[in-house]
């Protein structure tokens, strides 16, 4: 169970009737003792130890073994001090009516190598799962779908319910922190992201658990420690995150205006790509420089605390200020014996450093704000105004591909999102793009543009990534 926002299903299960938890409609306090119960099945008591796995490899076979989630079926029976395996059979077969057994157990019976008696089977909370729990408590009103997604951060467990769920939100919320045992905190979003805050947060109420949101999340081999009440982090994005970095080359050159803590960035980093990485938020820069130290990527990842719109024309200017950066990694050397170590010296050279130069332009922009990215675009015109020599046809440096995050709608024919998506590009741009120049098109093939479809977010509200090489003229414009 993870997702960004709160999913349903239908509730139903598939274990019979018998086996299933105690009903209470009206529990709106989590009473764990409640959920015990009783259930009288048969058992097939194994006489002599060495026949324990060829019985069970027999029942197996035969499918007369009670079939239940997370249950051992081999237990233990003690008769006159004597204390034997045997194997819980399934719920139709009697003890005391052999018309229920079948061939195997009748041969078996009939050899001596088991006996057939009765067993209590005791259930209690631990054994049912969320959906097992909750299909006990919700009203049957409500079992045609129950609230099973969750976005999980670091032991945090971020729903956001339906209007329906609201009573019920604490049992939920603490059936859910039980059934998942690296969850120790579970809030509800009580409103949009963003809606009280331009850094993408969101207010919340505690449901269950630690009131801690000092979290700590691993992605792409990399390690972020940050508070999940002041900055953004969504994990249904990891796949994204990944997808995009993998289409940097080490030594290329990324400005990520919009990083947030340093998903892009910091993963990049690692893979010996220069990134120039930028947040609004003064919390979530402090915490993407501490990502920087952590993952030891400095060489790699510098941070910037600055409106966007302002950094994408003040770095394009910076990086060509400051010129190239040199970046040597000497080769790891593993320890040896001593003696094999000098041998080897003798025999072979040391592999040489690795050296990555910074570009003095940038390659990739990522601009990772859905909601507003796009209106940020407005600050590429004439981003590099007389500096035509710096790239192609005159070097061979293309001019940056562009990486826009946007919302549009969840179209029946997604080509009205995409002429949706190209409208505003072209208005903020002052520069015409159609789907017809997507890759593969008819249109400007030169623009290799695309769109790729991240996710749904709602059932009319989808997210999207946008990627263009910056049309030259764009870049170059005067005035």
């Amino acid at each position: 169970m993870d997702s960004a926002t709160e999913t349903t299903r239908p509730l139903r299960s598939d274990i019979p009737d018998m086996f299933r938890p105690p009903v209470n409609r009206a529990m709106r306090t989590l009473d764990r003792s409640f959920f015990r119960k009783t259930v009288p099945i048969t058992a097939a008591t194994i006489f002599q130890k060495p026949d324990i796995a060829t019985v069970r490899a027999k029942l197996t076979k035969s499918r007369d073994l009670l079939s239940l989630p997370r249950l051992n079926v081999i237990r233990e029976v003690k008769e006159n001090d004597v204390v034997r395996k045997c194997l819980l059979l399934r719920e139709d077969i009697k003890h005391n009516d052999s018309a229920t057994w079948s061939n195997t157990i009748n041969e078996l019976v009939e050899k001596g190598t088991i006996g057939l008696g009765p067993y209590t089977l005791e259930l209690d909370y631990d054994f049912w799962t969320y959906s097992d729990i909750i299909w006990a408590i919700l009203p049957e009103e409500e079992h045609t779908e129950i609230p099973v997604g969750f976005t999980q951060v670091g032991h945090v467990a971020h729903l956001n319910l339906r209007e329906q769920y609201l009573p019920y939100k604490h049992l939920i919320a603490e059936i859910l922190k039980d059934k998942n045992k690296a969850i120790r905190t579970v809030i509800n979003k009580t409103e949009d992201v963003g809606s009280h805050s331009e850094f993408r947060t969101f207010p919340f109420e505690l449901l269950a658990g630690d009131n801690d949101l000092n979290v700590i999340q691993h992605e792409q081999d990399c390690e972020f420690h940050f508070d999940y009440s002041r900055v953004y982090w969504n994990s249904r994005l990891e796949t994204e995150h990944r997808r995009l970095v993998e289409k940097f080359r080490p030594g290329q050159m990324v400005c990520d205006v919009m990083a947030g803590v340093g998903p892009f960035a910091v993963p990049a980093g690692r893979r010996k790509i220069f990134v120039w990485a930028n947040d609004l938020n003064p919390h979530g820069w402090e915490v993407m420089e501490d990502a920087i130290k952590r993952n030891k990527v400095k060489d790699f990842v510098t941070a910037f605390n600055m409106d966007g719109r302002e950094f994408i024309r003040w770095s394009a200017k910076a990086l060509l200020e400051q010129g190239p950066v040199t970046v040597t990694i000497q080769p790891k050397i593993r320890r040896e014996a001593k003696g094999k170590a000098e041998t080897d010296k003798k025999e072979r050279p040391p592999p040489p450093a690795e050296k990555y130069t910074r570009p003095t332009v940038f390659d990739h922009y990522v601009m990772n704000l859905p909601a507003t990215a796009i209106e940020f675009l407005d600050a590429f015109p004439g981003v590099y105004a007389g500096k035509e020599s710096l790239f192609a046809p005159h070097t061979l440096q293309p001019l940056p591909m562009i990486h826009v995050y946007c919302f549009s709608g969840h179209s029946d024919n997604p080509l009205d999102d995409y002429i949706d998506i190209c409208r505003r590009i072209s208005e903020r741009i002052g520069y015409t793009i159609t789907p017809d120049d997507l890759e593969g098109g008819s249109g400007n093939q030169e623009l290799e543009f695309t769109i790729h479809n991240v996710r749904c977010v709602s059932p009319k509200k989808q997210m999207f990534c946008a990627s263009f090489r910056l049309p030259k003229e764009v870049a170059f414009r005067e005035g």
